[in-house]
């Protein structure tokens, strides 16, 4: 609430306007007859262009500054500007200040519009009880809309808390899935060298037997090697989700059709894994036809998705935790989003 904003200066602008205006027509219609009126009726609005640094001080002033022209100048037509400046300024107090200092406000903005009508020749003072009235009512929906921008503000920095949580909870997931895979493979290491140590000692006389055992306990450590890698976050005891799971789940879901492109083949059973969590993160969150595509090339396996996503879904939650699976492979995932309708390509590189 601090600082001169954009809407500050064109508010005061109108409000001067409005002042320049009827101190002219009093000037003309030789109701006032000094040229000070002018520069004082202007100094009454001028302190608008304040009101939120010190909201309380600013109508203050432009409640004294009216208190002197009416002494200075005596009876003359001051409705047609001080009105409109006590509406402005009981409407920005309620907008902008807490109760305890906003019921100041307002009955400083009472004292205002009791200092325009008191030596009115337009209006007179008859109307003073409606617009006090009105001038009540604009600081209460000044506050019914300080609260409804307050929730709002505390909303979205709450979504953009959750947002962050749901990132970092991605990241959290691929990272205790990684530091599992790395102690497993620590230990399968170690046990593989010492049964080669081993196997080394008992045919150290027969070269060929030996460089066969390590041929043959180098192959197992691979397999192992890529079983582990493959199970990542699955139980022990579960297979692996895999591409051509892919169908399954979607029906399952009900929420889209899995059309194969290209030349389908095994691929290593982390990089199906992570295909298959891709399509289920965003299945999870995508509406009921979903176009899913999978194209077997060369050297990546391309995952399209489109499709409508229903409202408040956590799409965002949803992509984060695709492209940390994409980037357990060196992959990468291109979103659009708009409208209601998301389009995901993922690749991930094969070999």
């Amino acid at each position: 609430m601090r600082g001169v904003r954009p809407f500050d200066i064109v508010l005061t602008g109108f409000l001067l306007v409005l002042a320049f205006l009827l101190a002219w027509m009093n000037l003309a219609d030789g109701t006032a007859r000094s040229w000070l009126v002018l520069p004082v009726f202007l100094a009454t609005a001028l302190p608008v262009l304040w009101w939120r640094r010190a909201p309380i001080l600013a109508v203050g002033i432009s409640t004294a500054v009216m208190l002197a022209h009416d002494l200075l100048f005596g009876e003359m037509v001051r409705c047609g500007a001080g009105l409109p400046l006590a509406f402005a300024y009981a409407f920005l107090l309620g907008l902008g200040s807490e109760r305890r200092k906003g019921l100041v406000g307002v009955a400083l903005t009472i004292v205002l519009a009791f200092a325009v009508l008191v030596f009115d020749t337009a209006a007179g003072f008859e109307p003073f009880p409606l617009v006090a009235v009105i001038l009540v009512v604009l600081w209460g929906i000044g506050q019914v809309a300080r609260s409804r921008s307050a929730l709002g503000d505390e909303l979205r920095r709450r979504n953009a808390e959750l947002a962050e949580l749901r990132d970092r909870r991605a990241a959290l997931e691929v990272a205790d899935d990684r530091q599992r895979v790395s102690q497993q493979l620590e230990t399968l290491l170690d046990a593989r060298l010492g049964q080669l140590e081993d196997a080394a000692r008992s045919t150290q006389d027969d070269p060929r037997a030996t460089l066969q055992h390590i041929e043959d306990g180098s192959r197992r450590t691979l397999a192992d090697m890529r079983e582990i890698v493959g199970t990542l976050h699955e139980p022990a005891l579960a297979p692996a989700p895999s591409v051509a799971q892919m169908g399954a789940l979607l029906e399952r879901s009900g929420r889209g059709v899995l059309t194969v492109n290209g030349d389908p083949r095994e691929l290593p059973a982390s990089l199906e894994l992570s295909a298959y969590r891709i399509v289920e993160h965003l299945a999870d969150v995508l509406a009921d036809e979903t176009a899913v595509t999978v194209h077997f090339r060369a050297d990546e396996l391309e995952i399209a998705i489109a499709g409508a996503y229903a409202k408040g879904a956590d799409l965002r939650g949803a992509l984060a935790r695709a492209r940390e699976r994409a980037r357990l492979h060196a992959g990468s995932i291109e979103a659009k989003v708009g409208r209601g309708h998301a389009r995901v390509l993922a690749r991930l590189p094969v070999g």
